[in-house]
C-alpha cells in the first residue's frame, strides 16, 4: 500500500466512525455540479510572494518555507504586512530574505534560534503567541539542517535526487521529521495525513512547471492537503456538516485540541469528502479531475471575504 493509499483508507475509516463530522451526500452532488465546467490547469507560480530564482535558490525556497508551512492556530497573532495573510506574510518575509542573503546552507539552518527567525520574519514587535510560534518555526528549520547534513549530504538536490520522481517517496522521505510526522491517534486507528509533505511536492511542481526538480511521476496520486481552510470550505458549502456543539464551539473562537477526537474528524473527514467529491465529478465524466486539484479550487474559495468572514477551526498544530 502506498502513503496515498493509507491516507485515503484511514480518512474513510473516520468517516465511517466519526460522532462530530459527517458529509452531506446529496451537498457533495451540489458541491460536484458547481466544479462541473472549470477547467483543469496547474497552478501557476506566485512569483510577488515567493522565491522563484535559480533552480538551486527555487527548491531551497520551497522546501524552507514548506518547513515552516504551519501555524495557522497562532496567525491571529502574527504581525502580518498589510493585505497579507499570516501564510503570505512569512512566504513574503522568507523571501526577501533570500533575495538579500540567499539560501540557508544546512549548517546555517542547524545554528538557527527563534531571536534570529523572528528577525527574518519580522516579529520583533509581536506579542507571546507570535513569539511561540517563532519558537516553533526555528525548531523545524533546524530538524531540516540535521535532516539534510545527516541523510542528503547537506544538499537539497540530494534531497530530491532521491526520491527519484516520486511524490511518495518524498513524503515518506520527509517524515522522518518530527513535524513532518502528521499522524494521530483516533481510537485504535492510527490517521496519516502528511499534509505539509504532500504539499511540497505539489509546491515543487508548480514552481518549476512539472519539470526537473518538480517532475514527479504519481503527483495525480496526492490527497487533500488537510488543513482547517479547505475542510472550512467545505462546511460553508454544506458538504461538511459538524455536531451543534463542535460547531457552536467553532464559531464562538475555541480552539481545539491537536489531535483530539473533533479535530482528527474535521481534517480527515475533509479529506474524505473531497475524495467523493472527485469520484462525483470523475463519474459525471471529468476524468481528469484529481483530489490535488480540487484542494487548490477550494483553498482559492477559501480567499473570499464571505468565507473568511466565518470562525474556521483553530488549533495551535505544527501540521497546518
Amino acid at each position: 500500500m502506498t502513503v496515498f493509499a493509507a491516507i485515503r483508507a484511514a480518512a474513510e475509516q473516520v468517516a465511517d466512525q466519526a460522532a462530530f463530522v459527517r458529509i452531506d451526500p446529496a451537498a457533495v452532488e451540489r458541491c460536484a455540479r458547481a466544479f462541473a465546467d472549470v477547467p483543469v490547469d496547474a497552478a501557476p507560480p506566485d512569483p510577488a510572494h515567493h522565491h522563484l530564482a535559480t533552480e538551486e535558490e527555487t527548491l531551497a525556497y520551497i522546501v524552507t518555507l514548506d518547513a515552516i508551512n504551519f501555524g495557522s492556530g497562532w496567525f491571529p497573532f502574527l504581525r502580518k504586512r498589510p493585505g497579507l495573510s499570516g501564510y503570505f506574510t512569512v512566504a513574503t518575509s522568507l523571501k526577501e530574505h533570500f533575495e538579500r542573503e540567499g539560501p540557508f546552507s544546512a549548517a546555517a539552518l542547524r545554528a538557527l534560534d527563534a531571536d534570529a527567525v523572528t528577525a527574518i520574519l519580522g516579529q520583533r514587535d509581536a506579542g507571546p503567541e507570535a513569539q511561540a510560534l517563532m519558537e516553533h518555526f526555528a525548531r523545524a528549520l533546524r530538524h531540516l539542517g540535521t535532516f539534510l547534513e545527516q541523510r542528503h549530504a547537506g544538499r537539497f538536490e540530494t534531497l530530491l535526487a532521491s526520491a527519484q520522481g516520486s511524490a511518495a517517496q518524498l513524503v515518506d522521505a520527509l517524515q522522518v521529521m518530527p513535524y513532518y510526522r502528521d499522524v494521530s491517534r483516533y481510537g485504535d486507528l492510527d490517521v496519516p495525513l502528511y499534509k505539509r509533505a504532500q504539499l511540497t511536492a505539489a509546491d515543487l511542481a508548480s514552481a518549476f512547471g512539472g519539470e526537473g526538480p518538480g517532475r514527479f511521476e504519481d503527483l495525480e496520486d496526492l490527497t487533500m492537503f488537510a488543513d482547517n481552510l479547505v475542510p472550512h470550505v467545505l462546511r460553508c458549502s454544506g458538504v461538511l456538516v459538524y455536531d451543534a456543539a463542535l460547531a457552536a464551539r467553532i464559531d464562538g473562537g475555541e480552539h481545539l485540541l491537536g489531535g483530539s477526537r473533533e479535530e482528527v474528524e474535521i481534517r480527515a473527514v475533509g479529506l474524505h469528502a473531497v475524495e467523493r467529491l472527485v469520484d462525483a465529478l470523475r463519474a459525471a465524466g471529468r476524468s481528469e479531475v484529481s483530489a490535488q486539484w480540487l484542494d487548490s479550487q477550494l483553498w482559492r474559495r477559501g480567499q473570499a471575504p464571505e468565507i473568511k468572514a466565518v470562525p474556521r477551526h483553530r488549533a495551535r498544530s505544527v501540521f497546518y
